[in-house]
């Protein structure tokens, strides 16, 4: 009798990428969207990341394969190409976009809690910061005390976000009117409302949706990790692009649908979470309740995992000597206290920034996709420099896609929120001089210079913030 091969068929992994993959940031995306763009632009927006972010996770399934003994995490692709400290502005990126994401969590469970308790309406009143630091400092605890995801606890999780997504799909295009829909496909009238008397182009309109679309898939180098568990490996690389579509899919249902139900302009003034008000409109308060009681539980199996994940990060760092040892120290738990301990204080610390910005949500989450997109960048970069050396043409095309894609969203969509993340490398550069002399190894003139370079460029974004050339 032929013996089974080990591993996860290629239907399984296709469901455990897409199950994995879908965050919270689904739930708030209608307003988002609608604030930037009509439905056609969006739609053009979705190809357009779509194809970006495949070619991402075809690049990280084709380095995972080809580069196995690099196996510390995504931020080992550009210490390959770059150095130790091309490694560390890489990690520290990934750090800062974990915790920055759980702000962004922070914001929309005091919101959804808000559906139950007036007291926390709208998540980022002084109540709200209150509650979210209580859940910052419960769920620090629970890691720093070596608890981890069960596969209960994410079995939970998995069907508190995916059935209200599919009993939200299902009412929407129940409801859906396609006079609504088509009455102002590209923009034209709304955005005279919305943007101050403006007519944005189709240009525009994308490129304004394309941070709020890349929040959704924040997390989806976990694809590659996940594909690199099935049972043959010709399966993986299909398995990743099915699961993918299967997300694009579900992505363009949940967001596009809304604009045959309500306008453009209500979908933008909705408050978050967008999709219980969404329901709201169409079904009542308990369609709103149902999106609220699955999101809590979402987000809080989300932002354990998000918990663990910046405490693992620094552990590699650590190892890598990229990070102080005391980042990558272990309690008798397993688990790195320190690096528990201070990402839980910068968490709680911006916080704060609830009380100065209108749009908390909308901070938190641009600032966690502009370090990931940097990170992105260089696994890009990387892919391209390892395929040209190989003569693998065409995996160097999808590196070059890669890597084009995420510098154009960076530059044209969030080079604001990019400048601000560069304000958060000044003190991590002082972590990473540290690492080096506690290790007795000589800072290079090179890394001097690029250390300058970008602390300048965190200067410049400081001065930009104070006088008012960009804002929270």
């Amino acid at each position: 009798m032929k013996e089974k091969s080990a591993g996860i068929g290629k239907g399984e992994l296709v469901a455990l990428i897409v199950s994995s993959s879908i965050g919270a940031g689904i739930f708030g995306i209608n307003s988002d969207l609608a604030s930037a763009s009509a439905p056609g632009p969006a739609l053009l927006a979705w190809l357009l990341v779509g194809i970006g972010i495949l070619a991402l996770v075809l690049s990280l399934n084709n380095l995972a394969k080809k580069r196995p003994e690099l196996d510390a995490g995504i931020f080992s692709y550009a210490e390959a190409s770059f150095g130790k400290l091309g490694g560390f502005i890489s990690g520290w990126g990934y750090w800062l976009s974990a915790w920055l994401g759980n702000i962004a969590f922070a914001t929309m469970l005091m919101s959804s809690i808000g559906t139950f308790i007036p007291t926390f309406k709208g998540g980022q009143n002084i109540p709200s910061i209150i509650g979210a630091a209580v859940f910052v400092w419960l769920l620090t605890m629970l890691v720093n005390n070596g608890i981890e995801s069960a596969s209960l606890l994410n079995m939970i999780v998995t069907f508190c976000k995916l059935v209200p997504l599919f009993v939200f799909i299902v009412i929407c295009i129940v409801s859906f009117k396609a006079g609504v829909f088509t009455s102002d496909f590209w923009g034209n009238v709304t955005n005279n409302v919305l943007h101050e008397r403006k007519t944005l182009n189709t240009f525009s309109q994308v490129k304004g949706c394309v941070m709020v679309m890349m929040w959704v898939f924040v997390g989806i180098e976990g694809a590659s990790i996940l594909a690199n568990r099935a049972k043959n490996r010709s399966d993986a690389q299909t398995a990743t692009v099915l699961g993918l579509i299967a997300l694009l899919i579900i992505y363009v249902f949940a967001s596009i649908l809304p604009y045959g139900v309500m306008t453009q302009e209500q979908l933008a003034q909705s408050s978050q979470p967008a999709m219980a008000e969404v329901l709201r409109h169409i079904v009542g308060t308990w369609g709103a309740t149902l999106i609220s009681i699955g999101l809590i539980i979402s987000i809080l199996g989300a932002w354990l995992s998000w918990t663990m994940l910046p405490a693992e990060t620094t552990i590699l760092m650590a190892k890598h000597g990229t990070l102080p040892r005391l980042w990558g120290k272990l309690n008798v738990k397993k688990a790195p206290t320190a690096s528990l301990v201070i990402t839980g204080i910068m968490q709680s610390l911006f916080l704060l920034t609830f009380l100065v910005t209108d749009y908390a949500y909308n901070f938190a989450y641009t600032l966690c996709t502009a370090a990931i997109l940097i990170c992105y960048l260089l696994v890009g970069i990387y892919q391209m420099e390892y395929s040209y050396q190989n003569r693998e043409w065409g995996e160097f095309l999808i590196g070059v896609i890669a890597a084009t894609f995420q510098l154009l969203a960076m530059v044209l969509a969030g080079w604001q929120q990019v400048l601000v993340v560069v304000i958060l490398y000044i003190p991590g550069f002082y972590f990473y001089w540290a690492a080096a002399k506690e290790r007795d190894r000589q800072v290079t003139n090179m890394e001097k210079i690029v250390m300058t370079v970008i602390s300048l460029l965190g200067i410049l974004a400081i001065y930009l913030l104070i006088t008012g050339k960009i804002s929270l």
